[in-house]
């Protein structure tokens, strides 16, 4: 899906001021840390899968997404799932009320002793599948050219773009379906573009360079 959070590629957004590691906090504010917390925490209640959580930001109107800071984002997108999943009303969150008690089923509460090792466990994406892999090193390809209209992993500005396979990943949870609530797995490939093929553009040619990306199979087509 295209929207407010595909930016890749795109010019006249300004100049990019990152600030530097070694100086840059992990919270700015204390409210931000408040989000992230609700957020792993609600997230543990397994109602949905990490894509979907990125689907839920992206869903945004692309000038509120602009504008929120990155942690505004987050807190955005949880409460599109919490009201989604109903887990709360859009009244309870309007009014901080609650309007109902938690039902005896619920997952139980996080703890926070267990946090760290929860958060330093992760979450595997590998997969075996039966399928054997469509490309092989070497192989032109072409992504797709289409706008899907959810969440997807290949950005705008590669599509219908060619480039050579230069990795193969192994079967990975496709992310496009695993946003749609599908844990179903493709193979995952490295793909090298060349920056003329992505950016045609005379003042281009004289700073020639290789732009990496990884994509799925679903995402390409032979060149």
């Amino acid at each position: 899906m295209s929207g407010g959070h595909d930016l890749g590629g795109l010019s006249g957004l300004g100049p990019i001021a990152p600030e530097p590691e070694s100086s840059e906090p992990v919270f700015h504010a204390e409210w931000e840390k408040r989000v992230f917390a609700l957020t792993m925490a609600s997230g543990f209640l397994r109602r949905w899968n990490l894509d979907e959580s990125r689907h839920a930001r992206e869903r945004q109107h692309p000038a509120d997404y602009l504008r929120n800071s990155y942690y505004e984002n987050w807190l955005a997108g949880l409460q599109t799932l919490l009201v989604e999943k109903d887990l709360l009303s859009a009244k309870e969150l309007a009014t901080g009320a609650s309007q109902s008690g938690v039902s005896d089923d619920e997952a139980a509460p996080l703890q926070a002793k267990d946090v760290p090792q929860i958060l330093s466990r992760g979450g595997p994406v590998e997969m075996v599948i039966e399928r054997a892999p469509c490309f092989t090193l070497g192989d032109r390809v072409r992504v797709c050219s289409q706008d899907p209209k959810a969440h997807t992993r290949a950005p705008a500005y590669v599509r219908g773009r060619t480039g050579f396979i230069t990795a193969h990943h192994g079967a990975h949870v496709f992310a496009d379906q695993h946003a749609r609530g599908q844990r179903v797995g493709h193979h995952l490939y490295s793909v090298a573009f060349s920056s003329s093929e992505l950016w045609a553009s005379p003042e281009n040619r004289d700073t020639e360079f290789k732009v990496m990306i990884d994509l799925w199979e679903p995402h390409l087509e032979l060149a």
